[in-house]
């Protein structure tokens, strides 16, 4: 018999497929265009070839940025991880308060970017915060707009309470597809609450830990509304980031062209380092999942 393959499926698919050219793939194709040309005006522009890749690469303003973006970002990784796993190890599984914890801890995610920047640029002041005026009670000069330590250390501790629900959430999901066999074999051998940990619940809860990992490094990566709201980029350029750099130089001072190959250059980080995480991370699983065989 001959078999007769139906292409028509693929009609259902294109609607996407034109959703997703005119989205992503046309306005890179222009950044692309732009990344190569010294643009003056919609009729007057040079071909320019990688000069501005060149330049964007040794400008010490950009560098700096990117430095102060790969320490935030690392910083939040380090600290929204652990913390997830331990909020979701400790939601309950059952009754209506599995459901009012859900609820609660979600509330954070549902809060815009730029709401949440002025949010905590509220609660951090000094006259009218509680943070801030609590910090200044106890004799601590704090200040977002003076010193540099107070910014960063307010804007990491803004995006852990921000996203640490996101991790937490995921990695619940994680503990609650984990069948109930396992904890009963668990029991019978009298395994400890690490070991269960160890050789359970953390080997379940590396697939969801891929997915949150590299979703909050490209979020935290990308990182601009809260930020910018809460601090402005400063004291001085402390807390100015990619994302803010990137932002001035294309809409501040409309240099199309070496903003393109700016945008080029920071997609192409963040494509490489998630590519980093996601092949160390499932190596590392195939390591262990080899050495327990």
């Amino acid at each position: 018999m001959t078999k007769v393959q139906n292409n028509r499926a693929w009609w259902l698919i294109l609607p996407m497929l034109l959703l997703v050219a005119f989205s992503a793939i046309i306005p890179l194709m222009t950044v692309v265009n732009y990344s190569v040309q010294d643009v003056f005006d919609a009729n007057t522009r040079f071909f320019t070839g990688t000069e501005w890749f060149r330049e964007m690469l040794n400008d010490p303003a950009l560098q700096a940025a990117v430095l102060r973006q790969f320490a935030f970002s690392l910083t939040v990784l380090a600290i929204e991880v652990p913390l997830g796993i331990g909020i979701a190890l400790l939601m309950p599984r059952k009754g209506w308060q599995a459901s009012a914890v859900l609820i609660l801890v979600t509330m954070p995610l549902l809060i815009p970017w730029n709401v949440v920047g002025s949010i905590w640029q509220i609660f951090t002041r000094g006259d009218i915060g509680l943070m801030g005026w609590s910090l200044r009670e106890l004799g601590y000069g704090y200040s977002i707009t003076a010193s540099p330590v107070d910014a960063w250390a307010t804007i990491i501790l803004m995006d852990v309470w921000h996203w640490t629900p996101l991790i937490a959430l995921l990695c619940y999901s994680g503990l609650r597809s984990i069948p109930d066999a396992y904890y009963q074999a668990a029991r019978i051998d009298r395994a400890s609450r690490w070991a269960v940990f160890r050789y359970i619940q953390l080997p379940k809860l590396t697939n969801v830990l891929v997915i949150g990992v590299l979703l909050r490094f490209m979020h935290s990566f990308m990182i601009y509304a809260e930020p910018f709201v809460l601090t402005g980029g400063g004291p001085g350029s402390s807390t100015t980031f990619l994302s803010q750099s990137l932002t001035t130089m294309a809409i501040g001072q409309q240099d199309l062209g070496p903003s393109a190959a700016f945008s080029l250059i920071y997609f192409l980080i963040i494509l490489l380092v998630s590519w980093v995480f996601y092949t160390a991370i499932m190596n590392m699983q195939k390591d262990k999942q080899e050495g327990e065989a």
